[in-house]
């Protein structure tokens, strides 16, 4: 019986850190994604085209390119947007900027090939 308990005892702590934790070998930019996917994309990423967004769509081009007016936006959000101080560390919000830095601009209708 003794056994079960210590058994329990490092398999609760063990499993609670595997799902906080990332990866050791996950980079920024795949840290970022997982994050916006999870937290931030309900809002900026339309799922079907006919859809309309709730935010506006992200890129790297969003907020005029700047990193810490990003992390400024996701840290402190505006007036339709909460902000995510309090869901995620500077790290975190850091991975997220490091993502979007990476997604190309939205084509606006001009720049669309026709059908």
């Amino acid at each position: 019986m003794r056994s079960a308990w210590v058994a329990l005892a490092v398999a609760v702590p063990i499993s609670a850190w595997a799902q906080t934790a990332h990866p050791p070998d996950e980079s920024r930019e795949a840290l970022g994604r997982r994050l916006f996917v999870q937290s931030c994309s309900v809002c900026h990423v339309s799922v079907q085209r006919a859809s309309a967004l709730y935010g506006p769509a992200l890129s790297k081009d969003s907020l005029g390119g700047q990193a810490d007016v990003m992390r400024e936006v996701i840290s402190n959000g505006t007036p339709r947007m909460p902000g995510f101080k309090h869901h995620f560390d500077r790290g975190e919000i850091d991975a997220i900027v490091a993502y979007l830095k990476t997604v190309p601009a939205p084509q606006t209708a001009q720049q669309q090939p026709p059908r």
